[in-house]
């Protein structure tokens, strides 16, 4: 007989895994991607130039969710180093699962950059002063992981330009997600001279990573061009070229906006109107490259899912780089006065919410089962 009290292997959550404490054992940064896609959905929404109802309310909860999400994730993988040492260091020689440390500073920027945007209106200026301490957080992050990781590349880890994938933007692109966090938390400072650091500071930050990108971007097309598609499973690592393009257009219009007001309140108000107008036009040069990339995207995705792709987490890929070109869009047609811009930002949110619907569920559903989590690089090592 069967025990009625006994759930049915399928059933059981973590059914996949030999024990419950493999979550932590092989819980990776990849998770933070999660963190990354819902953000920016939060913020996206938000933005929405039509009047929706409840869709703010909706918003605003899918942002203190996403809160939720971050620390959880933290936890796991703090637990993980304290638990499982010796194995979570050698995330450090992993071509590709190291990269993913940059999820963790940019999911955390969409976190701060919500507390602007819902926690002002919801709790008043003192989210000023979280968003801010946060912002220096994520600042130093999106640095340190900026030149780790690259240095690893160059020093311990196995390339080959056959094996490339653009996840190797991952850990250089959060430094321009900073820096467009900067743009939006600078005017909202009381202090002139603390909205002059901030933005000196992002526009260090953009610098920082726009150019490198663009050069890994480069080498992208050649090695596509040479080698062809990635393997199916890194099919979504094709959205990922939209990050630092939208994310580099987004962050010269929220820079320039405020440009004017606070280069004047700091003695140079001649160089703030050029930066705006260069923020501006810079702004929709980026936007034209990534609707190349963006076509080019959805071509490839198209190919792929003819062949037939298995899910992983890199699917998150899809909605990160979707989620920051959207708010480009969006903020395009704000400034401009544009309704081509406003109408292509409300289509590509709605593709960005279907995307996330079809993502977060079956993240829900793996995980519960257990088959997403998943450490390459402790891959053949006994228990």
């Amino acid at each position: 007989m069967i025990c009625p009290n006994k759930a049915k292997p399928g059933l059981r959550p973590f059914s996949q895994l030999q024990h419950p404490r493999e979550v932590i054992r092989q819980f990776t940064p990849n998770w933070f991607a999660a963190t990354m896609g819902t953000g920016v959905l939060a913020l996206a929404l938000a933005q929405l130039p039509v009047h929706i109802p409840g869709i703010h309310v909706f918003a605003e909860g899918l942002w203190l969710f996403n809160i939720v999400l971050f620390i959880l994730f933290s936890v796991l993988y703090g637990a993980r180093w304290v638990l499982y040492f010796d194995e979570a260091r050698r995330i450090f020689g992993h071509s590709t699962v190291s990269m993913f440390f940059g999820t963790i500073p940019m999911g955390l920027a969409t976190i701060i950059n919500g507390f602007l945007v819902f926690g002002v209106p919801r709790w008043g200026s003192d989210m000023v002063q979280v968003a801010e301490l946060l912002w220096w957080i994520d600042v130093a992050m999106a640095l340190g992981f900026g030149v780790l990781i690259p240095y690893l590349m160059f020093t311990r880890q196995d390339h080959s330009i056959d094996q490339m994938t653009a996840v190797w933007l991952l850990p250089v692109v959060a430094a321009e997600v900073a820096a467009a966090s900067g743009g939006l938390l600078a005017p909202h400072l009381s202090d002139t001279l603390a909205q002059f650091h901030v933005l000196i500071t992002s526009y260090v930050l953009w610098a920082f990573s726009v150019p490198v990108a663009f050069s890994i971007l480069t080498i992208l097309i050649l090695r596509m061009a040479l080698h062809k598609l990635p393997h199916e499973s890194m099919a979504a690592s094709s959205w990922l070229a939209l990050g630092p393009i939208g994310t580099g257009a987004l962050g010269l219009l929220l820079l320039g906006a405020d440009a004017p007001a606070i280069f004047a309140a700091n003695g140079l108000g001649r160089i703030g109107e050029i930066v705006e107008g260069m923020g501006l036009i810079s702004g929709v040069i980026l936007w034209g490259v990534g609707l190349w990339w963006i076509v080019m995207a959805l071509m490839i995705t198209a190919r792929y899912f003819r062949a037939g792709i298995p899910f992983n987490l890199g699917w998150w890929g899809f909605t990160f780089p979707l989620g920051v070109y959207s708010l480009a869009t969006l903020r395009l047609g704000s400034v401009l006065h544009l309704a081509f811009f406003d109408v292509a930002g409300c289509v590509l949110v709605m593709l960005l919410a279907l995307m996330w619907l079809i993502v977060g569920t079956r993240t829900v559903q793996g995980a519960y089962r257990g088959e997403l989590f998943v450490s390459p690089c402790i891959a053949g090592l006994k228990k």
